[in-house]
């Protein structure tokens, strides 16, 4: 009788100590479908994104304790090394403001001989130009033009074929004006053309936008044309738009072909034009041409025995004209 009782008892499984569920393998099958369900959710619905937002706000405090550390050494770390550089910056900006002073020294001299030579030649005096600070706001939506929306119109005194520059060269035009913006067409668009000469030996040229990408073209130029890779191209100023000098391009490619007669020259522009985010309105050039009352008080300023034959010489030279030479009086 107990050997068939204790023959139970080892029959008998001893009771689990934790309860052990489903199975590994149904647990994965489980949180796997649960999981792709939650991503074609929230990719389709976004229903998960408030509750993503709830979960990094209340977490964010625990990220900020542990990036503790390392963002304490950085700050040290920035510190000192940005007290080193601030002066090795400082000295050098010294030495450089030296320099330019020097310079500005020399330039004011340079600017004061060459008015008093402008004097004595009697030539009309430099080109002025005024500049306004404009900023672009956005970029035209048209993709099969080069053109820019700036901040500055008609109530800022901006006029439509205006120069826009910036540090570095050419840009654009103004080509659209309105009350508080204008429109101004980037030197790479295609219907936009720039009277241009080579810095190295004047030669003056025509360049051209491509459009499709941020170069130009100087077309009609013979094959055996004066112009190397790496010359620069400055506006020639004989449009009456552009200011002389200004800095447009550099040559880049100069391509020769058997069939035709013209050169093919493609120009990278020097101006950062999908760069800069503020630029400068350039106005057109004015000259000062000497006022005619100076040439009636240089005209009672001569001998009376001369006076009448050298001012019409002189008003002749100051008007540009072509008349016939009148014939001196009897009485002379």
């Amino acid at each position: 009788m107990a050997l068939g009782f204790n023959h139970k008892l080892e029959q008998q499984q001893e009771p689990a100590f934790f309860v052990r569920g489903p199975s590994p393998f149904a647990r994965l099958v489980f949180f796997s479908a649960l999981s792709l369900a939650l991503i074609a959710t929230d990719s389709r619905l976004q229903y998960l994104s408030t509750v993503r937002q709830h979960l990094v706000a209340i977490l964010h405090p625990l990220q900020v304790i542990a990036n503790a550390p390392s963002q304490l050494y950085q700050n040290v770390t920035e510190y000192f090394s940005t007290q080193n550089r601030l002066v090795s910056e400082n000295k050098q900006l010294r030495q450089q403001a030296l320099e330019n002073n020097v310079a500005l020294q020399k330039l004011n001299t340079l600017t004061l001989e060459n008015s008093h030579l402008r004097g004595l030649l009697k030539t009309n005096q430099a080109l002025a130009e005024t500049s306004v600070l404009g900023e672009v706001m956005y970029v035209g939506r048209d993709l099969f033009r080069k053109k820019n929306i700036l901040n500055r119109g008609t109530q800022h005194q901006i006029i439509a074929g205006q120069a826009v520059v910036d540090a570095t060269g050419v840009i654009g035009q103004v080509t659209r004006v309105f009350p508080y913006s204008s429109e101004v067409t980037l030197i790479t668009d295609k219907a936009l053309a720039i009277p241009v000469q080579i810095e190295r030996n004047g030669l003056r040229a025509i360049a051209f936008g491509r459009g499709r990408d941020n170069t130009l073209d100087i077309p009609y130029l013979p094959a055996n044309v004066d112009i190397k890779t790496g010359d620069k191209l400055v506006t020639s100023g004989i449009d009456g738009v552009y200011p002389a000098g200004l800095a447009v391009a550099t040559v880049t490619k100069i391509t020769a072909t058997p069939d035709s007669a013209y050169a093919r020259i493609t120009c990278t522009p020097t101006g950062g034009i999908e760069n800069h985010r503020h630029v400068l309105i350039v106005s057109m050039p004015i000259k000062n041409e000497v006022p005619s009352q100076e040439v009636e008080t240089s005209q009672n300023t001569l001998p009376t025995s001369n006076k009448k034959e050298s001012g019409q010489t002189k008003i002749k030279k100051a008007a540009n004209l072509t008349e016939k030479p009148i014939k001196p009086n009897a009485t002379q």
